[in-house]
């Protein structure tokens, strides 16, 4: 009897560990995949940052000879500005790449709210239509929204500028408009920024960006509003509530769980906004509209600094962290509901 029942034991003590570790023997295959892109790289990457590698360091790897360990030598150069780069200065590139993101988020979040609010109108006619067009600017590339509005800024045969020209026409004056929209260095407003003043390509990029961001504000803010329950909306009604105070009691509060989150992902993607950046300006003129990751692409590509640009990753991986810390325990974007 005593055999027995420790032979059962022994079963539920054995069926209860794999109970308990099969999850996570689901989640090996995924892991794997991930150790090979995504851990190693990363591990490859910090490992590096502390080296001079260059080019000539590609085949052999950390096996090369020559390889040196220069400690923190590549990110003092960095946050000094010792690099062999004409006009770069860390901090006003980090200023920047801050205010490029605020900035956007600034525009997207109430344009998408706003947009979704008229749509939301009942009785709009045509009103799937117009959701359907606003869902295009999302699925494009960023890479390809740069192109397209990259030509529309061309300083001689942009839209932009023929558009200026047209509406000058409608005035009398038959001059060509000529804007070098994206070249031009001399500032329109010179004081908006302790670093520096803010070229003419940033307020063509933030046009260009501004139709690419908006759309996804706005099916987040569609999506919050058709979740309002309309009874609210009646029970405010007969209180006497006016459009303006329903607005700002009801939708604003309940719209707030939604577009918070939304407004973090959308600074964070501005923030990292590689390929409209680069393929649009090129952090031109004269640097002014470089973000920290064109400029770690830039000492790869450019310079072949491998080492420094996996410093300068590493700088990139600690900001963005600082920032989602500091936004996610102001705002509290991934708290739960049932979290107090």
């Amino acid at each position: 009897m005593s055999t027995a029942t420790a032979s059962l034991e022994r079963s539920a003590k054995r069926a209860n560990f794999m109970r308990a570790i099969l999850p996570y023997l689901y989640l090996v295959p995924a892991f794997s995949v991930m150790a090979v892109i995504t851990f190693y790289p990363l591990i490859y990457q910090v490992i590096i940052s502390f080296t001079n590698f260059e080019t000539k360091h590609l085949l052999l790897g950390l096996n090369s000879p020559d390889l040196e360990i220069v400690g923190f030598k590549n990110y003092i150069d960095i946050f000094t500005g010792s690099l062999p780069v004409q006009n770069f200065e860390f901090f006003r590139v980090l200023i920047y790449n801050f205010w490029w993101a605020i900035t956007n988020v600034m525009v997207h979040v109430p344009a998408g709210v706003l947009i979704a609010i008229l749509l939301n109108v009942p009785g709009l006619w045509f009103k799937r239509i117009y959701r359907a067009a606003y869902v295009l600017p999302v699925v494009v590339p960023p890479i390809v929204v740069a192109t397209v509005w990259r030509n529309i800024f061309d300083e001689q045969y942009g839209a932009m500028n023929q558009l200026l020209t047209s509406t000058l026409l409608l005035f009398g004056d038959a001059d060509p408009v000529r804007i070098r929209w994206l070249t031009e260095y001399t500032p329109p407003i010179p004081w908006l920024l302790p670093t520096g003043p803010l070229p003419l390509a940033y307020y063509a990029m933030m046009i260009a960006n501004f139709w690419l961001g908006w759309p996804f504000m706005t099916l987040v803010a569609t999506g919050a509003l058709q979740s309002i329950p309309k009874d609210l909306y009646e029970a405010a009604s007969i209180d006497g509530a006016s459009s303006q105070q329903q607005f700002w009691n009801i939708t604003v509060p309940l719209l707030r769980p939604a577009m918070i989150p939304a407004a973090v992902y959308g600074f964070t993607m501005s923030f990292n906004l590689f390929s409209f950046v680069y393929f649009m300006t090129g952090g031109g003129p004269a640097r002014t509209t470089e973000i920290l990751v064109t400029f770690a692409y830039d000492l790869v590509r450019n310079l072949r600094l491998f080492g420094v640009a996996a410093s300068f990753a590493v700088i990139i991986f600690f900001v963005a962290l600082v920032v989602f810390l500091i936004t996610n325990r102001i705002t509290r974007a991934t708290q739960s509901y049932t979290e107090n």
